[in-house]
């Protein structure tokens, strides 16, 4: 196994650390792909006001000032009486009436603060009705669009800073951040890029078109809160652990950030491509941690399915490379915790006095786990550690296991559309993503498909599955036809030209250099 850095639990209350040994604090099924970018930026904002974007003075030490934009997201999402009002207006044409309404109905409803005052927002729009259409059309840019969260948990698009706030736990007048949606896997992610050593050249574009960005959007994000947005922020956050210095797979996640920013698209239009790159990386991180501990050497593999009217044999055998893939985890952290039966502590404690006393204390050593005051069912060591495996699988099976599966479906990796079982099918909306990262300007077909084996692991076209088809599993000709349905996909979507009948083209519409 890889070596990592030292353990360190700031302040974080825990039952044992297994996951966090493997994957850091934490991997998290909860937070989606958007809002794992969405607490990412709030952390990148805080730093580049502290002028240390992507810069961590010492390993896992991250701390940042969230905003809380209490104003914003109560006028946002915890406004169900504006309708009311604002058909009265229309009925009344009466702005004063309308803002003295809505303003009463609005402090009696503030959550999270005791004295909420709204005379700043007539001040700040020429008429109750603009106020009411800035509102509509923030809205309308809620990420994950309807949806069932709490209104404390609701996100608008990150449009600049201004559009930047934590997750959030309201209860009356008093409020207090949260972990169920912004769950730490955004801190993983500023961690990751900022041992890409790829910090700089990320912040070239991210600083002026999200942070610091004067769009007129953001500043109707302002025009909602008083003094503009500038909120004052009195507390850090502690941020996670990331238990590896560096890896490849950091640098090549900021390398595909690079890539779509350098497309001739606008800004804000990166994103939905960012969410899902990020996403295939993180998935891709998650499954190599897993074989690493394994000590599985061969390469993280996915066989794409690439939508048939009828099914195929490629439909089985995505199937079954998600289900390998997605037990990789469970098989991993058994073998993390029984592999201390090979150490040369645990043959020392077997002669000691009291070995069951001992392999307590070597397993808190090692797993924070039992704790002091910890009901042991147990009654010898082998036992013991079976106890340990039992549990930490039981807590795994809650979240951490669930990773691979929410968040493939989420970036349009995996599906069961069609079928009763999982399995690798990409969408339109992932295909896209793929072109816009991986072709600079155009890129002959056979070699876009060896570039996403090259990359991410894919197998979709017979060159790529020559394993495959040798074990027997498939022929050759199942895989050309999976190939063959990317081909017509990729030129329905217009992101594949055939010049002739031996020569076919991808090509990224959006590419700075053109075609």
């Amino acid at each position: 196994m890889i070596n990592t850095l030292p353990r360190t639990t700031n302040n974080i209350r825990l039952d044992f650390w297994v996951d966090e040994a493997i994957w850091g604090h934490r991997l998290y099924d909860e937070q989606t792909p958007w809002l794992c970018l969405m607490e990412f930026m709030g952390i990148l904002n805080s730093e580049c006001e502290r002028e240390r974007a992507f810069k961590e003075q010492s390993f896992n030490t991250l701390t940042y000032s969230p905003y809380t934009r209490l104003y914003l997201r109560n006028i946002l999402f915890n406004n169900p009486f504006m309708e009311i009002v604002y058909r009265d207006y229309l009925a009344h044409n009466d702005d004063k009436k309308a803002w003295n309404e809505w303003i009463k109905l609005a402090e009696q409803n503030f959550g999270g603060s005791d004295y909420p005052k709204f005379s700043y927002l007539p001040e700040n729009f020429n008429s109750f009705e603009d106020f009411y259409e800035t509102v509509k059309f923030l809205q309308s840019n809620t990420i994950e669009g309807e949806n069932n969260k709490r209104w404390s948990s609701q996100f608008i698009f990150p449009y600049g800073k201004d559009c930047l706030y934590e997750d959030l736990r309201v209860s009356g007048n008093k409020a207090h951040n949260d972990r169920r949606f912004f769950g730490r896997t955004g801190e993983l992610l500023y961690l990751m890029l900022s041992r890409s050593n790829k910090g700089d050249k990320l912040l070239n574009f991210l600083e002026p078109n999200i942070i610091n960005s004067g769009s007129i959007y953001n500043r109707l994000a302002q025009l909602l809160q008083p003094n503009y947005g500038k909120e004052e922020v009195a507390r850090d956050s502690i941020g996670s652990y990331l238990p590896y210095e560096y890896l490849k797979e950091y640098s090549n996640m900021a390398d595909d950030w690079i890539n779509i920013f350098d497309n001739k698209i606008p800004a804000y239009d990166t994103v939905p491509h960012i969410v899902n790159i990020t996403g295939l990386h993180f998935i891709i991180y998650f499954i190599n941690r897993s074989k690493d501990v394994l000590d599985h050497d061969d390469k993280t593999k996915f066989i794409l399915e690439i939508l048939a009217p009828k099914k195929t044999i490629i439909r089985d055998l995505a199937s079954d490379s998600y289900i390998n893939n997605n037990n990789l985890s469970r098989q991993a952290i058994e073998q993390y915790i029984r592999s201390i039966k090979s150490t040369d502590d645990w043959e020392a404690i077997q002669s000691l006095p009291d070995p069951f006393f001992e392999a307590q204390k070597l397993l808190n050593n090692y797993f924070l786990w039992p704790s002091s005051n910890e009901e042991i069912l147990a009654e010898n060591v082998d036992s013991l550690v079976d106890e340990l495996v039992e549990k930490v699988i039981s807590r795994h099976k809650q979240h951490v296991n669930n990773f691979h599966r929410v968040w493939g479906k989420e970036i349009g990796l995996s599906s069961s559309r069609n079928s009763q079982r999982i399995r690798y099918a990409p969408t339109d909306s992932l295909l896209k993503t793929l072109v816009i990262a991986n072709v600079p300007n155009r890129m002959e077909f056979q070699d876009f498909l060896s570039l996403l084996f090259e990359k991410y692991g894919f197998i979709i076209g017979d060159n790529e599955a020559v394993e495959v088809i040798n074990s027997g599993q498939a022929d050759q000709e199942a895989f050309s036809e999976n190939a063959q349905r990317l081909e017509q996909r990729l030129s329905s979507m217009g992101l594949l030209r055939r010049l002739s009948d031996a020569c076919a083209y991808v090509e990224n519409p959006f590419a700075k250099d053109g075609v």
